[in-house]
């Protein structure tokens, strides 16, 4: 009887130990992963509705140009992250009835589309789109175009600054450009190498083919990006574009990294001395013969269309 008493004791206490351990695998590893944001954010990587066209309540940078396009308008799509411009400059230049929204996502017969970056450029390419407000292309989207006889025309518009986060709990505030390099290629493998405390480093990537994605192997400058098998234990580092941080995912508890020493505020992307800094772009395929497509593209370009983008949060070319 002794015997079999230690034994379930022994089973209890093994069965306890791995409650606690699935308990805290939750809290630290999957916890902070769940979103807790509307369907429409979980499906779009930002809320559609809260940045609507000719809607009272929306938050876009909201102006009515002297430009008024009729007859064919062109299918604006683009970024999750660049949406507020697209919104903002068709609540500008377009009539209302132009954009029809469901209720989750616009319809097929809107003229406004919210595809995401890797889905804008399959529907430039397509046909489905005829300009979409994306940072640059992927080896695969550029194959994918070229395989559809899309020949793309890409017109910077505005620049930003590619950013590194980290959790505000974490130590470190500034990485160099070398020391996150091989970060992500998994030759630095523990916080403590980079002056934070003795974690290891969870280096997160995106999906393949979206901006972001596409912007991080551009900084690698041809090193391969490796997992930390053992980094889900540890403390994470990700990536994204300043606005998607600052002002669509609003995290408090994130925190973006100076590089090289200079932090990526307005003023240091604005000036060049924030080091990673690309520009984003109009793109459209030449091919494509709509007569309103460089219209809007000038449009763009003017000083309204680029008031759009600095009062977005962006920073306009000039």
């Amino acid at each position: 009887m002794k015997k079999f008493t230690k034994q379930l004791l022994a089973i209890s206490s093994l069965v306890l130990g791995f409650a606690v351990f699935d308990l805290t695998l939750y809290n630290v590893c999957t916890k902070p992963c769940i979103p807790d944001t509307s369907s429409g954010m979980q499906a779009k990587s930002i809320e559609l509705d809260k940045y609507l066209p000719f809607e009272k309540d929306s938050e876009i940078v909201k102006m009515r140009s002297d430009l008024q396009l009729s007859g064919d308008l062109p299918v604006i799509d683009g970024a999750a992250a660049l949406y507020p411009i697209c919104s903002a400059a068709v609540n500008a230049v377009y009539p209302e009835d132009s954009v029809e929204f469901d209720g989750s996502d616009f319809t097929p017969e809107s003229k406004l589309q919210m595809r995401n970056t890797r889905g804008a450029y399959k529907a430039v390419a397509d046909g489905d789109a005829d300009i979409i407000i994306c940072a640059k292309p992927s080896a695969e989207q550029l194959a994918y175009a070229e395989e559809k006889s899309a020949d793309l025309e890409m017109i910077p518009i505005g620049c930003e600054a590619f950013v590194f986060l980290v959790n505000g709990d974490n130590p470190v505030d500034d990485l160099s450009q070398q020391q996150i390099r091989d970060i992500f290629s998994g030759k630095c493998k523990n916080w403590s190498e980079a002056g934070g405390k003795n974690l290891p480093i969870n280096a997160l990537s995106r999906n393949k083919g979206s901006g972001s994605q596409t912007a991080m192997l551009s900084f690698m400058n041809g090193e391969e990006i490796k997992k930390n098998p053992i980094g889900f234990m540890g403390s994470s580092i990700g990536f994204s574009f300043r606005y998607y941080v600052e002002d669509v995912v609003k995290n408090g508890n994130v925190k973006m990294l100076s590089v090289d020493g200079v932090y990526p505020d307005r003023e240091n992307i604005a000036n060049g001395n924030y080091p990673i800094v690309s520009n984003f772009y109009a793109v459209y395929d030449k091919n494509n013969d709509n007569p309103n497509i460089q219209p809007f593209i000038d449009w763009m370009l003017s000083e309204d269309g680029q008031r759009i983008i600095d009062e977005t949060g962006y920073i306009p070319l000039n």
